[in-house]
């Protein structure tokens, strides 16, 4: 088995990750692929655990917009994260990774709750864990629920997976001269208030010394080479 630079990872990734062609819903040949990418660094040795988004299904910014006061979007929100993992748990299973979703608010039908020890034992015996739920708590986005369960784990990186190959400096997708960082310290990011993650993550993972790698969750192979030591998307951290 090749030699891998990191022995844990977690995998943060959007909702629309699982979405249909229009990015809403759950299409199950979507996640049919994002389990593929999983199993592909899994079966390498790594341990994976994952925080999915919700913004496929429900945004809570728009009912807040709307007049919805925002705990209550925001525990949609939460809710929608568990339909997610439990969507990716499925076409893990199929893929033949034994899987377990623990979430922040309990519905023990359907998953465990949260537990840091058990998770890290999950972890330990080979068993990709999906966090689902956020960190439990209103106004706190699944980036921070993100950087909250790889501190939490001891994982050795963060890696935001998203729909382009790094941070830019501008929407890459509107602006075909921004500019792509190969590397960015946390201050970096945080002044030049870059829209890769919410700043609250950013600080937390600074504080920890976390690092964070962006990189498109749809490039070929893009985790696994990052996993095997590639220079692979944006590297965030101390220097």
């Amino acid at each position: 088995m090749p030699e891998t630079q990191y022995d844990r990872i977690l995998l943060k990734m959007g909702g629309e990750a699982l979405a249909d062609a229009s990015g809403s819903g759950i299409d199950p040949l979507r996640a049919k692929e994002v389990a593929e990418t999983i199993a592909a660094v899994h079966r390498l040795g790594v341990q994976v655990a994952v925080v999915i988004g919700a913004g496929n299904l429900w945004r809570g910014s728009e009912g807040v917009r709307l007049g919805m006061e925002q705990p209550t979007a925001d525990h949609m929100g939460m809710v929608g994260t568990v339909m997610n993992a439990l969507a990716l748990q499925d076409a893990l299973e199929r893929q033949g990774v034994v899987t377990r979703v623990q979430t922040a608010i309990e519905m023990r039908m359907v998953a465990e709750p949260y537990i840091r020890l058990r998770a890290i034992r999950h972890l330990e015996k080979g068993r990709v864990v999906i966090f689902g739920g956020g960190t439990g708590n209103p106004y706190f986005t699944t980036d921070t629920a993100g950087a909250l369960r790889a501190m939490e784990v001891g994982a050795d990186v963060l890696i935001k997976a998203t729909k382009v190959d790094g941070v830019y400096d501008d929407d890459p997708q509107i602006n075909p001269d921004a500019k792509r960082f190969d590397r960015l310290t946390y201050i970096e990011a945080l002044n030049m208030r870059l829209r890769f993650m919410d700043s609250t993550a950013i600080s937390l993972c600074m504080e920890n010394n976390l690092p964070i790698v962006v990189l498109s969750l749809w490039q070929p192979k893009s985790v696994k080479r990052l996993v095997l030591g590639e220079s692979v998307g944006t590297q965030i951290g101390d220097k």
